[in-house]
């Protein structure tokens, strides 16, 4: 079993993959929802990310979905202890925005829907910077002191915003920033490397990147040429036709190889071993995929392997 990791500064302790719940009420109805988390957990996972929005784009969905099927799955198995519940405010149709009475009202939604009494981490899922820092920190620090959550977070956010907020929360003793959310991968490194990731460095921050196999695109399976039957087809298809993309995939297959493991896990290795990376952040649709993702706890790649994704990345 895969040790488990302290976050950031928080008193969290998570497993190496933290497993997405955007797909549970979408593609992945209750029942194939409950299977995939059962797995994880039996395999030793206990970091479950959602958020209040999933899945309110899909058809007949109006938001809130997969945290309800974590919520009933939470109940089934009377293991709410045994695991660590992130989720996040802000895009849910609702509950729009970060003004301090949306975030304590989306808070109690979220709550209510996963069945608890705490979220273990609370996102800012998006910044709204027509909102002052101090109030959003305020009120967030507001549900911590009242015990709804354990430890903030911040996702898709400038560094200038971060830099303001754990400035303020430093400045007030207020609830401070533990962990970021950014967008990052072996196609997507250019939101994240630079300022950002310098200052979560510098004040301590744990990284848990999102879209971390560039929404399938890092598994293989979407290659040049190549049609995928899959709701994140378009997305992942984008590197496909990009030289960047082809030189990632042969640089990828390459290494997975002489690892004799899937892709994914490689591209899961690879953010695992970067710079702040406390967890990278994947979703399976059904337990089949798991596997490929709970198999990064276990593979450490040479300096030179890192180094060769690194440039092929570049």
């Amino acid at each position: 079993m895969s040790a488990l990791r302290q976050l950031g500064s928080s008193d969290l302790e998570v497993h190496p993959l933290c497993l997405g719940g955007n797909v549970f009420g979408w593609t992945a109805d209750e029942t194939r929802s409950f299977a995939v988390l059962d797995a994880y957990t039996e395999a030793g996972g206990n970091f479950i990310d959602t958020a209040d929005v999933y899945s309110a784009w899909a058809e007949g969905n109006s938001g809130g979905e997969s945290e309800t099927v974590i919520g009933h799955w939470l109940t089934a198995r009377g293991n709410r202890d045994d695991v660590v519940i992130a989720t996040k405010v802000s895009q849910h149709p609702d509950f729009q925005g970060l003004t301090a009475a949306n975030i304590k009202a989306a808070a109690d939604a979220s709550l209510r829907r996963l069945g608890t009494d705490r979220i273990d981490l609370y996102y800012t899922h998006y910044d709204k910077p027509e909102v002052p820092v101090e109030e959003i920190i305020g009120a967030l620090d507001e549900l911590v002191k009242a015990g709804k959550v354990r430890h903030i977070a911040a996702s898709n956010i400038s560094a200038e915003r971060l830099a303001a907020s754990l400035a303020f929360s430093n400045r007030e003793g207020l609830a401070r920033y533990a962990a970021l959310q950014p967008h990052y991968n072996l196609v997507s490194r250019d939101t994240y490397e630079g300022p950002l990731r310098d200052l979560a460095e510098r004040e301590g921050l744990a990284a848990i990147p999102y879209y971390s196999l560039a929404a399938g695109f890092l598994t293989g399976k979407y290659r040049p040429g190549t049609a995928v039957d899959s709701a994140r087809a378009r997305g992942a298809g984008k590197h496909a036709e990009s030289e960047r993309g082809r030189r990632v995939l042969a640089a990828l297959d390459e290494v997975a190889r002489s690892h004799d493991v899937p892709m994914a896990t490689v591209a899961l290795a690879w953010l695992a071993q970067q710079p702040t990376v406390a967890t990278p952040l994947a979703s399976a649709r059904t337990v089949e995929q798991l596997p490929a993702l709970l198999g990064m706890a276990e593979l450490r790649l040479t300096d030179d392997e890192v180094e060769r994704l690194t440039e092929a990345s570049a």
